[in-house]
């Protein structure tokens, strides 16, 4: 399954690290920066993770909501926040089903190992909960400044 730009993001519904389940559509009359990542805890995830934060209160400002996804269990996201005091949720897609319907479920390559993964992906959905943007294959560095400039014209 595929998104396209234009048209609505699928809704989903996932267990959050508040222990509530969240579904996307909760979320209408809000700018949503749905972000993918593969693990908690690893620098790349976690230097994502911390810019989020850092510019938590930008985004805010600019009507919009940060999820993050990721196939690790609650319990896990609970303490990757507590630890790097992340002010937004992070919801478990521990199979994975929503990560496929995004189309960010991947055949990852690491040293000469082949498995299956999240490929690093934002998406950026506006109040109709119209998918307006995306990125895949994300670079960390600079990604949620480029975020933030396309929040700012919505």
């Amino acid at each position: 399954m595929s998104v396209n730009i234009g048209e609505q993001a699928p809704d989903f519904e996932l267990e959050a690290n508040s222990g509530k389940v969240i579904k996307l559509s909760d979320y209408r009359g809000k700018n949503i920066v749905l972000y993918f990542y593969p693990k908690d805890m690893t620098p790349g995830c976690t230097t994502e993770a911390c810019d989020f934060r850092d510019s938590h209160s930008r985004f805010e400002e600019l009507e919009a909501v940060v999820l993050g996804v990721s196939p690790d269990p609650v319990d896990k996201h609970k303490k990757f926040i507590a630890k790097h005091e992340l002010p937004f949720l992070l919801l478990a897609d521990e199979d994975h089903k929503v990560a496929e319907s995004y189309d960010v479920w991947k055949l990852k390559k690491n040293f000469g190992k082949e498995y299956m993964g999240i490929e690093r992906s934002t998406f950026l959905i506006d109040k109709e909960g119209r998918l307006v943007r995306e990125w895949r294959k994300v670079k960390v560095a600079g990604h949620v400044e480029e975020i933030a400039e396309e929040l700012k014209k919505l």
